[in-house]
């Protein structure tokens, strides 16, 4: 049996949400091992002169604790 736990991770990315969910994946399995999966839990952008200057994603990310 094993069991997992849920983290909380906020990314962001110049270029888009698929970038930025990207970034944030690859940023935790570099922390966590044995991460399963994830959800976007929001989504926010950052506008500045009236223009989309960043996108900002917070990640839910499963991960499988070592017995």
């Amino acid at each position: 049996m094993s069991v997992a736990r849920v983290t909380e991770i906020s990314c962001s990315s110049k270029k888009s949400f698929d970038d930025a969910i990207k970034v944030g994946i690859k940023r935790a399995n570099k922390t966590l091992q044995d991460v399963t999966g994830a959800w976007v839990e929001g989504q926010k952008i950052v506008v500045t002169g009236g223009r989309i200057t960043e996108y900002r994603v917070l990640l839910k990310v499963t991960f499988v604790l070592k017995a």
